[in-house]
């Protein structure tokens, strides 16, 4: 959903109360268990946590003023979305995640490439969040998107 704002306070502030809640429990668990080195900023219209330019000055797709995302947020229209760049660029950590999730909830994990999707509001797994926002470093994120070639 596209919403007329430009920083992570007034797109949290923009939600309705029960997606605004859910946003906010899974923003503070981003901002506690990713690893050290990641930014939060405001890019794509999403909450996300990147690596800087100052550690990663190439940017994102060679853009040298757009920094690299790794993790995303977003409310969208059916369903709260996480994109996870580091399960695109790299099969291990997808492998986990969709075993753990499945391990969790006995579900096949909703995704696409990088996005995935929670639909059931009430049945968010946020350990399984707290998790995969541990199992990548900066530096193994890097290493795995220039191992691809997907920056």
């Amino acid at each position: 959903m596209n919403y007329d704002v430009s920083s992570i306070d007034e797109y949290i502030d923009a939600l309705e109360e029960d997606r605004r809640k859910i946003i906010e429990k899974i923003y503070k668990i981003l901002k506690e268990h990713l690893p050290k080195g990641f930014k939060e900023t405001f890019q794509y219209q999403m909450i996300s946590f990147v690596v800087p330019l100052s550690t990663y000055p190439k940017g994102y797709l060679n853009r040298k003023d757009e920094p690299l995302p790794f993790m995303s947020l977003a409310s969208q229209k059916h369903h709260i979305a996480i994109y996870h760049y580091g399960i695109y660029s790299n099969q291990n950590l997808l492998d986990w995640a969709q075993n753990r999730y499945k391990e969790m909830t006995g579900r096949k994990l909703d995704m696409g490439k990088s996005c995935l999707r929670f639909k059931k509001m009430d049945e968010i797994p946020y350990t399984f969040i707290e998790e995969l926002a541990e199992k990548m470093s900066v530096e193994e994120f890097i290493a795995s998107i220039e191992q691809v070639g997907k920056t």
